[in-house]
């Protein structure tokens, strides 16, 4: 049974966010920035009126979530007073109370997604590491987990590169996700993802251990300016694979993109490998892979800026890219993050896409600095 207690901190945790998130103050730039667009010349500069739409989309996407996280709150505190009155029953007040809370912890963590990058889609890159076929196999399990994930919160998901193993499996994948904060949640997962299993590959059924890599990097939109030197990368073509007869392309409309900088602050030679066989066209692959190149110079600018408040913040907990973050425990039932302690037994539910217990419990302990 739901308590006074409980309702009373739902209440307390929505005014909280009422503060943090400013929301009067979110009221008056709505109506200011909704103003600006119903000048006579509004139209007359394309590109500028959607960049304006985007950003009045984003302010009144804040107050409606907050708006209706309120209306919740107040049914209910009145279907609590309708239960001690007779006029509703205890497991509407327990129903009710769930979808309250569930929205609650949505805004919360939505709210510690504050980076300008945030708000932007994601490109995940997938790639196997040392253990064969089970690597392999381990590579294409987390592909389909990171899809499964995107499919479940509404994030439109493509594979902008595929590179397939040779028997199973996937050497490498790359995925893009379109929508608002796709790169705010998924940000939490770059580093290695272990696995350890009774593995069907072993003719002896042993216990194995792999791992395989995942890096994500904000997809960049055309509000980010990135400036890239077109003598500092040059292009290959090649045929796109696929399973054989019609699916094999009979023109080179594959591409490998080949970076090679340096970085203006360092002098460091920065250097990217892209391939992208997304479309059947040259030129959309080609477009394709720089922009992600774009989002993978962004992201390194955004490490760099990571890595100068570690030096000014040596006291803080901190994550670095690459290094091991979970555990996927197949025989013993248990999946772990090392780095917030969070697990559960449910890994059936995880590998079908059900992680964002692990990316909220890492918003909550690095949300402010990550």
């Amino acid at each position: 049974m739901t308590t006074a207690e409980q309702i009373k901190d739902l209440v307390q945790r929505r005014d909280a966010l009422g503060r943090y998130l400013a929301i009067d103050d979110k009221r008056i730039a709505f109506e200011e920035e909704q103003l600006k667009t119903t000048a006579p010349d509004f139209w007359d500069h394309p590109e500028e009126a959607e960049k304006q739409l985007k950003k009045v989309a984003s302010i009144k996407a804040w107050i409606d979530s907050y708006v209706a996280l309120s209306g919740l709150v107040d049914d209910l505190e009145v279907t609590a007073e309708f239960v001690r009155e007779g006029g509703a029953t205890e497991q509407e007040l327990d129903t009710l109370y769930a979808r309250t809370l569930e929205a609650t912890e949505a805004l919360e963590m939505k709210n510690m997604l504050r980076g300008e990058e945030d708000k932007l889609g994601a490109v995940v890159d997938i790639n196997s590491g040392a253990g064969g076929t089970e690597s392999l196999d381990w590579a294409s399990m987390l592909m389909r987990m990171y899809t499964r994930w995107g499919e479940r919160n509404g994030f439109k998901v493509r594979v902008a590169d595929l590179q397939p193993g040779e028997e199973v499996g996937v050497k490498s994948a790359t995925l893009l996700f379109e929508g608002d904060y796709a790169y705010g949640y998924l940000k939490s997962e770059s580093g290695v993802h272990r696995m350890v299993r009774l593995s069907p590959f072993n003719a002896n059924n042993k216990r194995q251990t792999t791992f395989a890599s995942v890096f994500v990097s904000p997809q960049v939109d055309d509000t980010i300016e990135i400036n890239i030197n077109p003598a500092d990368y040059e292009w290959d073509t090649y045929r796109s694979s696929g399973a054989g007869g019609q699916n094999v392309n009979k023109v080179e409309t594959g591409v490998r993109l080949r970076y090679h900088g340096k970085d203006p602050d360092t002098g460091e030679v920065v250097e990217f490998l892209i391939e992208n066989t997304e479309t059947r066209s040259q030129l959309d692959n080609r477009n394709n892979a720089l922009r992600i190149l774009r989002s993978k110079l962004y992201q390194r600018e955004l490490d760099k800026r990571m890595a100068m408040q570690n030096e000014l913040e040596k006291s803080k907990k901190r994550i670095e890219w690459g290094s091991q973050i979970r555990s996927y425990v197949f025989d013993d039932r248990r999946v772990k993050d090392h780095r917030t302690g969070h697990q559960t037994s449910a890994v059936d539910a995880v590998m079908d896409g059900d992680i964002d217990a692990f990316i909220k419990a890492y918003l909550m302990e690095f949300g402010d600095n990550a």
